[in-house]
């Protein structure tokens, strides 16, 4: 499955929450999953800076086409907007990557 991971990025340190959502999208791929990790943008946003909504426009468009949602721990208005977003699609939202493969047995 396609599945995005949504959590902290700007809130807090930001290496250590791009690292944290890089394990957890590991923790998918090694399962067999597909993760797509907005946090990766940190680093074409470092070479390439852009405005937050652009990052964010191209976030949302990557969710539409993913299966599930999968939300990090922590305080994030980015991840909670897109939460909201998964809900108003219907894509199913897991709290955390073991709740997602529970529920994918």
């Amino acid at each position: 499955m396609k599945v995005y991971v949504a959590g902290p990025y700007t809130k807090g340190d930001v290496a250590l929450n791009v690292r944290r959502a890089i394990e957890a999208a590991d923790c998918l791929l090694k399962a067999g999953h597909q993760p797509f990790l907005p946090h990766l943008t940190h680093f074409w946003h470092l070479v390439c800076p852009g405005p937050y909504e652009q990052w964010m426009a191209l976030d949302l468009a990557w969710l539409s086409v993913c299966h599930a949602l999968v939300r990090l721990p922590g305080e994030s208005s980015g991840a909670d907007r897109e939460v909201a977003e998964a809900i108003k699609l219907g894509t199913p939202v897991f709290s955390g990557v073991e709740a997602f493969l529970e529920w994918r047995g």
